[in-house]
């Protein structure tokens, strides 16, 4: 899975409607262009591909006051929420994701109803437990991995990966549990997008490509 395809569906999703830029200027706000390919060329690429693919609406707003071409507003559609909705869940439960794709899943595990988070961070605890166990019994040499020299190392990484991974999920899960953020169907949960206008103090400096994304 591309976590950019998560990225720019809940990031358009949350605004409601928003054009490229805010787009780029939200993600950016998250640091996603450090720790994912959320570059501005591939938001702006991820926005017209979904846009043909019935997961956005494009709409062509009136030009700037500035005298710029007319600027290019998205919005999800049902479509584009119920793949959302899929890849945000895929993302909870799969262990073997890159860190990109469950950070994206983190950003916006509150979209999601509590007990419905709580089961899929469940079911990713038995899946790195289920995957730990096939780890440790079929690849593991019967003199431990240092049977396998420096190779070894390379399990003794895999298990601490595991290990660290379901501690981390049972943090969160824990929190969750003692009533931490809120969730769909509770009230207004907390939205980290910047209003119009609001000066980015993450951004990269640039420039937006003519604005009309």
């Amino acid at each position: 899975m591309s976590a950019i395809r998560l990225l720019v569906l809940g990031a358009v999703r949350q605004h409601g409607r928003a054009h490229g830029y805010q787009v780029r200027n939200d993600l950016e706000y998250w640091g996603a262009h450090e720790w994912s390919n959320a570059k501005p060329g591939s938001i702006y690429h991820a926005l017209k591909q979904m846009a043909k693919q019935g997961l956005l609406v494009a709409h062509e707003v009136a030009p700037s006051t500035a005298g710029g071409p007319p600027r290019t507003e998205y919005e999800i559609t049902e479509e584009g929420t119920r793949e959302f909705l899929g890849l945000l869940r895929e993302a909870v439960v799969s262990y073997d994701q890159k860190m990109d794709v469950l950070s994206a899943a983190i950003g916006f595990i509150v979209d999601l109803e509590r007990s419905e988070a709580l089961a899929l961070l469940r079911r990713r605890i038995a899946a790195i437990e289920a995957w730990r166990t096939a780890v440790t019994e079929h690849y593991t040499p019967e003199d431990g991995p240092e049977a396998l020299g420096h190779i070894g190392e390379i399990m003794h990484l895999w298990v601490y990966s595991a290990d660290s991974g379901a501690e981390w999920t049972r943090g969160l899960i824990a929190r969750i549990e003692g009533g931490a953020y809120t969730f769909a169907g509770e009230g207004e949960p907390f939205v980290g997008v910047l209003g119009e206008g609001e000066e980015n103090p993450y951004a990269t400096g640039v420039p937006d490509p003519g604005d009309n994304h």
